[in-house]
């Protein structure tokens, strides 16, 4: 027998036959060899006859697969050698959406990185502002040029996701209420996702925006690849950019020292435009940078590599028959047009009659008909969903059947949809407005967008629904943004003061900057009550330019150009809106 390269463990090594100490073994020349030894040898242990023993079939079909093989003759391994765990196969799924490999980094897309980082580090400490759309710019540039290296063109659709998302940034440079930046910022995520992802199917829709967490790992080890690739032979190339950076960089301090110490407007300008970076903020900006070079990483990777979401299929369920489908919409077509019935009924015949026979208060009535309708618009897109999967579709007299009963189901619920919104501008009416009721009013309104729409795919054909969909949800939340809902609470509840001279001025206390003009129309002393509470919370005049949106600003000159009066006595003022 060939002996093998004497290792560490050599000593230990005694030739078959006998003992370390000498002696014979009882049972010589039983080895076990594993699998790969074996080659194509068979896994089962045979008998004398060339068969396969019932002990063993028995054992096979109890255990699992065999993980060694044996001699004939030889005794039986452990159990632990003898068998092994099967091994689970991912999802077919998981391996359709996998991305390909992408292309290798490019200087431009690590120079756009490094600037989204430096950026992110100097600009996003002091608040929100101006500031995102600026650090989005050198991101965007980061995934257009590793998208343009990976052969991708931009679609039309991908246009508008980008530019969704830019219009979306402009929210926090110009509103200073808390639920719209979160909301827009929020979005402006998602929309560019999909500009990432190119998704145009429910699953890529539904999922594609969730694609830049799956790249955050991916895209880190993607950059630092290609930049030790890219360092590694190109030391000349790199050291002159470095040594002109520093080179700016001390010139501007010493210089612009001087010409701050010379001038005091210079001086002013040049501190309002220079980042204010303290030694003491050095591990916060570091998270900054890192969350910078991580984001703008990711973001470049999926351009250059995206999960495939759009091939993720969704088998359609099993079709029912026309009765069974049928039966259960046209009754709830019926329900809803009884209830639409009632609706016109009490329009046209007044409310007090049905107050007098209900014993419902007119707040009691608004509010309630509000929240019952809301639900109903949301279980309706609920019916239609499962409605679409189990429909009949053996021919053009099922399609003529599907179209009709939702068609039918989607236009009543537009009316449920108005009369929800009517209940709404009651209870406004009667109670003035607040940021709840502007809230769950614009979710419904968009709720009533997406039947439309769902209505016009119904009868021309849905590819485009999925993108629709979203593309609508970001205008809702760019619009709701946009108009502020502190605005519009301030701008209707003046109004109704104006009319009928009741306000609520304890819950303006609450209320950004956006309401700021509204409220100063209010006479004294209710004015300076109103605006007590948003001068409080206005903070420093000396915040940076780019951390300060433009509500911030003008509530600043509202305020300095009629003062607040300290003085004003504001307990017991107003009247209290019937909340929430």
């Amino acid at each position: 027998m060939r002996r093998r390269d004497a290792g560490p463990y050599a000593p230990l090594r005694c030739r078959e036959g006998t003992r370390p100490g000498g002696g014979p073994v009882t049972d010589p020349g039983r080895r076990q060899e594993s699998d790969g030894e074996q080659g194509q040898e068979s896994a089962d242990r045979q008998g004398p006859g060339g068969e396969q023993t019932p002990g063993d079939a028995a054992r096979r079909s109890s255990a699992g697969p065999v993980l060694t093989k044996q001699r004939q003759g030889a005794p039986p391994p452990p159990d632990w050698q003898q068998w092994q765990p099967q091994r689970s196969e991912p999802p077919l799924w998981l391996t359709e959406i996998q991305p390909g490999t992408p292309a290798p980094i490019r200087a431009a897309t690590l120079w756009s990185v490094l600037a989204t980082a430096l950026l992110s580090a100097l600009l996003l400490g002091d608040g929100l502002g101006l500031n995102l759309l600026i650090v989005a710019v050198p991101a965007a540039l980061a995934a257009h040029f590793a998208a343009q290296a990976a052969g991708r063109r931009p679609r039309p659709w991908t246009l508008v996701w980008a530019l969704g998302g830019i219009a979306l940034l402009a929210v926090p440079a110009l509103r200073d209420a808390g639920l719209p930046t979160f909301l827009a910022v929020v979005s402006a995520l998602a929309l560019g996702s999909l500009a990432l992802h190119g998704c145009r199917t429910w699953p890529g829709v539904v999922f594609g925006p969730l694609g830049l967490l799956g790249s955050l790992g991916p895209g880190t080890v993607w950059g630092w690849s290609g930049l030790r690739a890219r360092a590694g032979g190109s030391r000349g190339r790199v050291m002159p950019v470095v040594r002109a950076v520093a080179v700016a960089a001390v010139l501007l301090i010493v210089f612009g020292t001087l010409f701050a110490n010379a001038d005091a407007a210079f001086a002013d300008l040049l501190g309002q435009l220079s980042p204010d970076v303290s030694v003491g903020d050095g591990p916060w900006r570091f998270v900054l940078f890192a969350a910078g070079l991580v984001g703008a990483l990711a973001a470049a990777h999926t351009a250059a590599a995206p999960l495939r979401w759009d091939r993720i299929t969704v088998s359609p369920g099993g079709a029912r028959g026309r009765m069974e489908w049928a039966l259960p919409l046209i009754v709830l077509n019926l329900l809803f047009a009884a209830f639409i019935a009632i609706q016109l009924a009490v329009l046209f015949g007044g409310y007090d009659k049905v107050l007098r026979e209900t014993g419902l208060t007119y707040a009691e009535y608004a509010r309630q008909g509000f929240w019952q309708l809301l639900w109903a618009t949301l279980l309706v897109l609920l019916v239609i969903g499962l409605a679409r999967r189990w429909a009949p579709r053996e021919g053009a007299r099922d399609a003529t059947l599907v179209r009709a009963v939702l068609g039918v189901l989607c236009a009543l619920t537009l009316v449920v949809v108005a009369a929800a919104l009517r209940r709404m501008d009651l209870y406004v009416d009667a109670y003035g407005l607040t940021r709840l009721r502007v809230s769950v009013a614009a979710i419904e309104l968009w709720l009533g967008v997406v039947i439309v729409l769902i209505l016009v795919a119904g009868a021309v054909g849905g590819r485009w629904l999925p993108r629709a969909v979203a593309a609508s949800a970001g205008v809702a939340v760019l619009a709701f943004g946009l108009i502020s809902p502190d605005a519009l609470v301030a701008e209707r509840n003046v109004q109704r003061y104006e009319r009928s001279h009741k306000i609520d001025i304890e819950y303006f206390q609450d209320l950004s900057a956006d309401a700021a003009p509204a409220l100063d129309r209010l006479p004294e002393p209710l004015r300076s009550c109103a605006l007590a509470g948003i001068d409080r919370n206005l903070g420093d005049a000396s915040e940076p330019w780019y951390a300060t949106s433009w509500s911030e600003s003008r509530a600043r000159e509202i305020v300095a150009k009629r003062e607040i009066d300290a003085s004003s006595t504001c307990y017991g003022l107003g009247r209290e809106l019937d909340r929430p």
